[in-house]
């Protein structure tokens, strides 16, 4: 492996807030405000939340964090290929590219990560916060 491909992988980098560590300040900053717009529109919800928690799991493997981290990372940029206010097709391409990062690490979603994400789905449907 390369510095740089160390670099970008390495779970929890930060440099100047550039890079992975960026990505992953900008996924906890945003994930539920963007799944709150989108929850209706994504057909497998639980899998993107778990995701999520997987991300975001020091025991996830630095290779598969990267995957998450990146593609949930576009999920919550608001203007992207297709722009997500647009009703209907905004989140289309969100869903196309979370869904082939999770086929990636589907390995790596533990049991306790989907418990987290039904726990956490159940509260947003009570209109609780998520935990």
């Amino acid at each position: 492996m390369t510095t740089l491909e160390g670099e970008i992988l390495e779970p929890g980098h930060k440099t100047g807030d550039t890079g992975a560590g960026a990505d992953e300040n900008s996924v906890k900053a945003g994930f539920w405000r963007t799944f709150r717009k989108a929850a209706g529109q994504i057909p497998f919800a639980e899998d993107v939340v778990a995701s999520y928690y997987c991300a975001l799991d020091p025991q996830t493997p630095g290779k598969s964090k990267a995957v998450l981290i990146g593609a949930l990372a576009y999920f919550v940029m608001p203007m992207d290929a297709i722009p997500d206010i647009l009703a209907f097709v905004g989140f289309s391409d969100d869903i196309a590219v979370l869904s082939l990062a999770i086929a990636t690490v589907r390995a790596n979603l533990t049991e306790a990560h989907r418990i987290a994400a039904r726990k956490s789905l159940k509260n947003l449907a009570a209109d609780k916060k998520p935990d």
